[in-house]
């Protein structure tokens, strides 16, 4: 059988021998006989058990049965079953790798296997037809192996539940047909290669084996290492396969058509079939062979196409990403984290880049939780001398390490607005800033809030520091306070949002209004420090030297109380305020460049000076460079213990040389104020503690319910209609955010208006407990989409209806996020409310002077920007241009458009300079105050203030507002021919700071709508032509009175802040709330302000009211009853609703 080689040149016996073909057939069979046999064992035995089984459940109480149920045989059964219960729990705990024993076991069969496989690929060497004889002594060696295979197979076998399904498992396959050959080798004292190369199929365990020696700790490693074994072993199976079958030829013709080849050319045929490449030096010539490489094609079409690829990505972003930042000395850099997509990093990047354009000199390390796709690594690439890249997560210690947070400018958190969870949102990104507070605990941290309720927990963090620059941007808060201003002041939203988009595309205007709109957009909220040469002067002086001087509009500062100690923002002081040295200023204008003028005034060398550009720093002394910059948002230098161990403080006077007690960033919400003790009309028990805000006591949400079917018993006027979108499952938007501005206290009890709510009751239920503190709200279950319920509410009498967007919800699209405030839009825009004739000439945005109709006033907000198409009016400023933007739009520009999408650019301006987005707050949200938010979040009802002069320094602050040129006090200004006229003789003779102009549009783009709109126009030049129909932005102390004097009435305080005309209603006493009888309560609708000659007093008790024809009638008194202030005045209402019904 055996035929023996020759010896070689030297006389050494190779011992190798020729196997015949019975022999190879005695090795494959072994392990072929093995597995079935054993599988038909297996098979067998099963079906005899459930014989058995059945068999016992048939038979009953026999006679077997009942011997297995005796006493003793039912011990030795239950103690054989439960020590063979006990030995299966331990054997799978052993090889379950969870003991030590365990993981030895486990690597130890892993690295015999291997060892296995390096024995087959020595031997493979020799002829496929030759076998080894024991004087090889690779040959005891693997039978070694083997026998401790055979052990564990057994093992495994003994611990298996399903010992069928146990067989069919890839590791007892490779088994099976690899240890049986070994025992037929010991009874023929010869080896041969056979199927041994199945052992290469043990590769599959190596990122187990990996993972217990912690070796692969990230997902990343793990996944590299499954893609590289599944490929190794397959490479080294199908090589294994084509060098047995390539060497012994097709068995059918007795091996005549083999051929001589190595293991490595099957290795390399492999992975030319796998590359798809081919190249045709190497090629299978027996029938198996051509046959398995036929399937193995299709097979490494999908092995090529899929694992190859991605290995070569995770190991070439192992290196790419996953490496250290390098801290360079002297170079500035901060870490960005949280949201890191496409979208949001495009949107940081080029609003965090604009602010010094070609001048930045900081790095932008992102520290991103998934490697970056191709569109972001296209975006590094484009900013690769400002951005850099790094895989990791902020909630771990490792990665903030990697990143050096430690010496970072400051750590930026950004959020995911249009993520369906926002609470989990905001959670996961407070868990960040806790993470990096315990790293390091003087990392200055930004964040991106979504709901308001989740900023309190920000401050418990005990390492949180306001004075350090942590801050906090709240979408909520900022988004719901634009939209209220909306509802106070026609045109402020958009006048407020076009101070803080930047608009860089080239328009050529289509209209004359709309390059007036355009130019007011370059204007923006800068900072300055003022020149020492002011100290000493009154803000007006000031303002008005700024304006003539340099064209320059200063519209506050940060000035330190002289009683209280607070240093915070004041906008539009009285002239009782004196500046001082170093006092920061608040610019409206279009450059960094132009607003430094201020700085540099010198009393000496600048007072002939006419021309502003002239105004640059002289020699004539030499002015503290201390608190300046070059930039147009960073006027205070960034300082962060990374930068020479010096931390950003927020300046108070005493750290600029002067006399003040502490500065708190908490209390600067109480400092914009002006001090009239003497004028202060409030009822300070109607406010809450901190006096910011108009309060009362809970009320049930049932006493606040409208009945549809009530509505002659609620006849609002001059309301805020606020049309919700939500049901009992959706995310609360926070409305407390929107009624809060609308309560504020810088506004008289009698000047507030009723707010209603339109939207389910079931939504509504779950806000109402942070609303149910503030007075004059009320709920009308039904939906905005419903012309019933509108009409319910009197929409046609309203002075502003805002539409809010539904709250977060999954959509297929983002075009479809705005279906439900687009679809509202349409319906109350459809709807055309005829304008009394003595109101056209002013009053009605929106009035078609062909039909005598006007529009309801609007006001939208949009997720999604680009959807302002859908609701555009009279077309965008871009003509023909395909996609109008937002900031370009009609509708934007009439002020009925708003969307918080430019809210992203705050996070850049919250860095470079607090200070701004302090006076945004503190313009938007009416004051929110950290006290009011812990009293509301408590569910506790806090009426009684702490101290007269917190009420004095949260109620006198100054109020926006739109005065007409005509009907208002601005009519006593003279000469009011230019903007700058009309800027210096307000400022100088009743204290307003005039800001913008609401101008009606162009005729003719008034003739192709068919109706008539106002425009916002930020910060008119010096020389601006007014016209008789302008409206004027301004910022209006609280004590003045913007009635036009006259000799009836003039001392009667009155604020005129809206633009709703007055409507064919009979005007009632303005301290009556409106009718409201879900609970048979009736009440009386309070008086409507307008722009018009209706002029409201508000402040005595007992005063004159102008009603709607133009008469007086007496005022009612609070104390008297509903029925006694009836009967007083049923005779002057029916006599006006006479007059109404016939000019009808």
């Amino acid at each position: 059988m055996f035929q023996f080689r020759p010896q070689n040149g030297s006389g050494e016996d190779m011992g190798k021998t020729s196997c015949t073909i019975e022999i190879q057939a005695a090795f494959i069979l072994s392990s072929f006989v093995t597995f079935f046999s054993g599988l038909l064992i297996l098979f067998f035995s099963r079906l005899c058990w459930r014989a058995l089984k059945k068999w016992r459940d048939i038979k009953g109480a026999g006679l077997l049965l009942g011997l297995v149920l005796s006493h003793s045989f039912g011990d030795r059964h239950l103690k054989r079953h439960h020590f063979h219960g006990v030995f299966r729990d331990r054997i799978e705990m052993l090889l379950s790798a969870q003991t030590f024993v365990g993981q030895v076991l486990v690597i130890l069969v892993f690295v015999l296997s291997i060892g296995s496989l390096i024995i087959y690929f020595i031997n493979s060497t020799d002829p496929v037809r030759s076998c080894s004889s024991y004087q090889d002594k690779t040959i005891p060696i693997d039978l070694t192996f083997n026998a401790f295979f055979s052990f564990y197979f057994g093992l495994r076998f003994l611990a298996a539940d399903d010992k069928v399904k146990f067989w069919w498992q890839m590791n007892s396959i490779v088994d099976i047909f690899t240890i049986p050959p070994t025992f037929i080798s010991y009874y023929l004292k010869s080896n041969w290669l056979g199927l041994r190369f199945l052992r290469a199929l043990r590769l599959l365990e190596l990122p187990q084996i990996l993972q217990i020696l912690r070796a692969t700790r990230t997902s990343n490693s793990v996944k590299f290492s499954k893609l590289l074994a599944i490929v190794l072993s397959t490479w080294f199976t199908a090589a294994g396969f084509i060098h047995l079958v390539e060497n012994s030829g097709d068995p059918w013709l007795k091996g005549r058509n083999s051929q001589n080849i190595s293991y490595f050319e099957s290795i390399y045929l492999v992975m030319a079939t796998t590359s798809t490449v081919g190249f045709g030096d190497v090629v299978a010539k027996t029938a198996l062979g051509r046959t398995f490489i036929m399937f193995f094609t299709l097979g490494s079409l999908i092995l090529f196409a899929n694992y190859v690829p991605e290995m070569v990505e995770l190991f070439a972003n192992k290196r790419k990403y996953t490496s250290s930042y390098g801290v360079l000395k002297g170079k500035k850099f901060i870490v960005v984290c949280g949201n890191i997509t496409v979208d949001s990093v495009a949107a940081f990047l080029r609003n965090f880049l604009r602010h010094k354009s070609g001048e930045i000199n900081t790095e932008i390390v992102f520290l991103g939780e998934a490697p970056p796709s191709l569109e972001l690594e296209t975006i590094f690439k484009c900013y690769m001398a400002y951005t850099t890249f790094v895989s990791g997560s902020a909630l771990k210690w490792e990665d903030l390490r990697r990143v050096a947070v430690e010496s970072a400018e400051a750590c930026l958190i950004i959020a995911n607005p249009f993520c369906s969870d926002l609470h989990a949102e905001d959670t996961s990104n407070i868990m960040r800033v806790l993470s990096i507070k315990n790293y390091h605990p003087q990392t200055r941290v930004i964040i991106q809030i979504l709901q308001s309720h989740n900023k309190v927990f920000l401050p418990k963090i005990p390492t949180w520091s306001w004075i350090g620059g942590d801050n906090i941007i709240c979408f909520a808060e900022l988004t719901l306070g634009f939209i209220s201003q909306g509802c106070l002041v026609p045109g402020l939203c958009t006048f407020l949002t076009s101070l803080f988009v930047e608009q860089n595309r080239k328009i050529s205007p289509k209209w004359p209004w709309q390059k007036y709109f355009f130019n007011g957009l370059k204007n923006k909220i800068l900072t300055q420090r003022l020149s020492d040469d002011f100290a000493g002067m009154s803000f007006p002086e000031v303002s008005r030297l700024c304006f003539v001087k340099m064209h320059l509009l200063l519209i506050a500062i940060e000035q330190k109380p002289t009683v209280h100690g607070y240093c915070g923002l004041v906008l539009n002081p009285s002239a009782q305020v004196k500046l001082h040295k170093n006092t920061l200023g608040f610019f409206i204008a279009e450059s960094a460049k132009e607003v430094r003028r201020a700085f540099f005034y010198c009393t000496s060398c600048h007072s002939d000076v006419h021309v502003p550009e002239l105004i640059e720093e002289c020699s004539c002394k030499h002015k503290s460079h201390r608190f300046t910059t070059g930039n147009c948002t960073s006027y205070l230098a960034v300082l962060s213990p990374a930068s020479g161990g010096m931390s950003l403080k927020r300046q108070c006077p005493s750290e600029l040389g002067q006399e003040s007690p502490k500065c708190s960033q908490a209390n600067s919400l109480f400092s914009l104020f002006r001090t009239f003790p003497h004028e202060v009309q409030q009822d300070f028990s109607q406010l809450d503690s901190t006096g910011m805000f108009h309060w009362c006591k809970a009320t049930a949400l049932e006493n606040v319910i409208l009945k549809r079917s009530d509505k002659s018993k609620h006849e609002f006027q001059n309301h805020v209609v606020a049309c919700i979108f939500g049901d009992a499952h959706s995310t609360l938007m926070g409305l407390r955010n929107f009624v809060m501005p609308l309560r504020a206290s810088n506004y008289t009890r009698q000047e507030l208006k009723d707010i209603v709510f339109i939207g389910s009751l079931d939504y509504l239920q779950r806000e109402w407990r942070f609303l149910r503190n503030f007075p004059q709200i009320y709920i009308l279950p039904g939906s905005a989409l419903y012309s019933g319920d509108l009409h319910a509410v009197n929409i046609e009498e309203c002075s502003m209806c805002a539409v809010l967007s539904s709250p977060s919800k999954s959509a297929s699209s983002p075009t479809l996020a705005d279906t439900d405030t687009i679809m509202a839009t349409l319906a109350i825009g459809s709807l055309k409310i005829r304008c009394h004739t003595q109101t056209t000439s002013e009053g009605c945005n929106g009035y078609s002077e062909k039909s005598g109709y006007r529009r309801i006033p609007i006001l939208t907000e949009l997720k999604n920007p680009s959807n302002v198409h859908f609701i555009e009016q009279l077309g965008g400023m871009e003509g023909d241009l395909s996609g109008t933007s937002l900031h370009l739009s009609t509708s934007f520009a009439t002020g009925t458009v708003f969307s918080g999408s430019f809210l992203d650019s705050l996070l850049a301006t919250a860095f470079y300079n607090y200070h701004v987005l302090e006076l945004l707050q503190m313009l938007v949200t009416g004051g929110i105050s950290s006290q009011l938010e812990h009293h509301l979040d408590k569910d506790k009802f806090s009426g009684v203030p702490k101290s007269y002069s917190t009420i004095l320094s949260g109620t006198t602050r100054c109020k926006l507002g739109l005065l007409s040129l005509n009907q208002t006090i601005l009519s006593d200004i003279q000469p009011r021919k230019t903007f700058g006229q009309l800027f210096c003789g307000s400022l100088d003779s009743i204290g307003i700071l005039c800001l913008g102009l609401y101008r009606m549009m162009d005729e003719e783009e008034q003739l192709i709508s068919g109706f008539s709109y106002r425009f916002v126009i930020i910060r008119p030049a010096n020389d601006f032509k007014l016209l008789p129909s302008d409206l004027v932005f301004c910022a209006i102390p609280f004590s003045t009175s913007c009635c036009k004097q006259n000799s009836s009435s003039s001392q009667l305080p009155c604020e005129i802040i809206n633009l709703a005309p007055l409507t064919s209603k009979t005007l009632l006493d303005i301290n009556k709330p409106p009718t409201v009888n879900p609970v048979n309560q009736t009440t009386t609708q309070p008086l409507v302000h307008s722009l018009e000659s209706k002029i409201i007093p508000v402040s005595d008790s007992k005063q004159p009211v102008l009603t709607q024809n133009g008469s007086l009638s007496p005022q009612i008194h609070l104390g008297k009853t509903v029925e006694e202030n009836g009967e007083e005045n049923m005779k002057e209402i029916s006599k006006n609703a006479f007059a109404n019904s016939k000019s009808r």
